[in-house]
């Protein structure tokens, strides 16, 4: 494995023509805006490029694919965006793939093993590093590139609110506004709410329960609730930021009930309090301010645990 600079990713992009793109289980903005952008981008160059995605896009990303087409290749290099972790890739991202050859990313955290890896931890969102890669080839961006882009950096940014962002955020945001739909990328992600959404909202705030004097706020969904409320993956996004916004609150955890005795677990935190650190502690990680890890055990063990961790961790 080796640590490489931007410079040298641009050039093994150069050097390949036909690209396989992985993307992490439950996809969100960045991985899926990664991807796009770089099979775009790839195409642009006149080389193939498909991506690969566990399970069905999310209908919200539907505006990413209006121009995608599915090419018919074998892929010869294999490329990791916004992954962290061969734990993150799910089975049939994976189909055909015996080794990674390059990994684009930036968690702190990583430890995907793949032939070269650029991290950025700076980069608010790995669409900063997809798209200095793309100037560094010097492509102009079209409306299909500007979509992904400004879809990566939006969503991992909390539309520019978390404390991940930064000048080069903005500015990195600036130059592709002028060729996608920003606005309606913003209301599909932070203001546009189904019903079914409304609804998992309205049940989990009566799952808060809160701890250490308030300092710890813990919400969670089960499968029999979303079977009850008919709700999908969809309605999902978003329910995470949802106990870190109560006032008080230093560190908001979300538990997700999955499939085989599995919560899927998302922490958020304020006041410099870091939620990687403390996800770390269970085999996960991500970002100081948002990070995830998966517990297996049943409701009150898995909350059982996590509150207990946290208190020791805020002390």
């Amino acid at each position: 494995m080796k640590q490489i600079t931007l410079k040298e990713v641009a050039s093994l992009l150069k050097e390949h023509d036909k690209f396989k793109i992985l993307t992490h289980s439950y996809p969100d903005g960045d991985t899926l805006g990664c991807a796009y952008a770089l099979a775009f981008a790839m195409r642009k160059l006149g080389k193939k490029a498909n991506v690969a995605v566990d399970g069905r896009l999310p209908s919200k990303f539907d505006y990413l694919v209006k121009h995608y087409v599915e090419q018919d290749f074998v892929p010869e290099y294999i490329v990791s965006v916004d992954v962290a972790a061969r734990n993150l890739l799910g089975d049939s991202v994976m189909e055909g793939v015996d080794h990674i050859d390059l990994c684009i990313d930036h968690h702190a955290t990583n430890t995907l093993e793949a032939d070269n890896v650029y991290v950025d931890p700076h980069a608010a969102a790995a669409a900063e590093s997809i798209w200095r890669v793309i100037e560094l080839l010097e492509l102009e961006p079209d409306e299909d590139i500007a979509n992904a882009i400004y879809t990566g950096i939006s969503t991992d940014t909390g539309c520019f609110c978390y404390s991940n962002t930064t000048a080069r955020t903005h500015m990195i945001a600036a130059k592709v506004m002028p060729f996608c739909d920003w606005h309606r990328i913003n209301y599909i992600h932070f203001v546009l709410k189904t019903r079914a959404k409304l609804k998992i909202e309205r049940m989990i705030l009566d799952t808060m329960g809160y701890f250490h004097d308030g300092a710890v706020a813990v919400i969670y969904t089960t499968l029999d609730m979303c079977e009850r409320l008919g709700t999908g993956d969809d309605e999902m996004e978003g329910l995470a930021s949802i106990p870190g916004q109560i006032e008080g609150v230093k560190m908001g955890i979300t538990m997700r009930e999955k499939e085989g005795g599995v919560f899927k677990i998302s922490v958020r935190t304020n006041d410099g309090i870091d939620a990687a650190k403390f996800c770390a502690r269970f085999g996960g990680g991500g970002h100081p301010g948002a990070a995830g890890c998966s517990i297996e055990g049943d409701l009150e063990t898995v909350r059982a645990k996590l509150v207990e961790a946290a208190e020791d961790f805020l002390g």
